[in-house]
């Protein structure tokens, strides 16, 4: 008798879990793909999809590619955290190193005053454990470094030169709390030539992003725009200074490349050579075409990355 009710029990509890995923099938609460809303055009689009900024419409890799190599300058942005941005920019790495193996890496994660260890890493001259320490990546930088292992081991691996681009990490704390004209000698010697606050454009998104970080200390908003600037000047202007006759993939957060009033246009002012951005964006949001010439979908789960092909 027990046997009956618990076969029983067990073909009921079956039926109940096939009733609710019929349910859910038929009222169009099924899991679905995340896709990424184009606010444009209101089109929605899968991870894998390559928009281009200019038409509003999917582009194949290659057709992605044969553009990237008609310009000099490269902005591949990344969410931090997320594993599948890294691969991406490692492919693109790959892909123009087989043209142009001469070209220059440009990170946001390492400032300027590190170059000395850049080099040396390249050179092939520093172990990893030996080149954390080195840099600082803990203390500079946070993310884990597992997420960059790859792109750092490509690049010693083929010799190829990575340029620090950031103003040390002390600095922009101090302008926003302070201002510029309170920094201290030793520190102002890191800022560049040139300091660009009248792109209302990037004041306007800097506006919405202060809401966030109102930390005591940090209630003047000009200041913080002012660190903010000085940051992207900084990294325009490592570009420009090291650029030759290279061409250049810079890595660097979306919010640097967003809309091109960040790193690109500032570096584009100092060297007027041409330049393409992409902004890798996990789906599940919404984008607007104008904040980068393409707009890479990446899936949601970082930690289960496409590969390039």
């Amino acid at each position: 008798m027990r046997k009956i009710r618990h076969r029983c029990f067990s073909m009921g509890l079956i039926v109940i879990i096939t009733a609710v995923i019929s349910a859910f099938i038929i009222s169009g609460c099924a899991i679905t793909e995340k896709k990424l809303l184009i606010n444009d055009n209101s089109i929605s689009y899968p991870a894998g999809v390559i928009i281009s900024g200019k038409s509003g419409t999917p582009v194949l890799q290659e057709a992605l590619l044969a553009d990237l190599d008609s310009v000099r300058i490269v902005y591949v942005g990344e969410n931090h955290r997320n594993l599948e941005h890294h691969k991406i920019q490692l492919g693109i790495i790959k892909e123009i190193h087989k043209k142009h193996p001469d070209l220059i890496i440009g990170m946001e994660m390492f400032a300027k005053n590190y170059q000395a260890v850049l080099d040396k890493w390249s050179e092939g001259l520093l172990e990893e454990k030996e080149f954390l320490q080195k840099s600082h990546w803990y203390v500079n930088w946070r993310f884990k470094y597992e997420l960059y292992r790859d792109i750092l081991d490509f690049a010693r691996e083929h010799r190829i030169r990575i340029i620090g681009l950031n103003i040390p990490s002390h600095i922009p704390p101090k302008i926003s709390v302070g201002g510029i004209d309170n920094l201290l000698e030793d520190d102002r010697r890191y800022l560049p030539a040139e300091i660009d606050t009248t792109i209302e454009a990037h004041r306007t998104y800097l506006q919405k992003i202060f809401k966030f970080h109102t930390l005591p200390g940090r209630e003047d908003f000009e200041n913080f725009y002012m660190a903010q600037c000085a940051w992207e000047d900084t990294m325009a202007e490592s570009i420009a200074l090291n650029l030759g006759s290279h061409p250049v993939v810079v890595i660097a957060g979306n919010g640097h490349i967003k809309n091109k009033f960040g790193i690109p246009d500032r570096a584009y002012k100092r060297t007027r050579v041409s330049f393409r951005t992409i902004s890798l964006i996990p789906a599940g949001g919404n984008a607007d075409l104008s904040c980068a010439d393409y707009i890479w979908i990446t899936p949601q789960n970082s930690r289960q990355p496409r590969r390039w092909h």
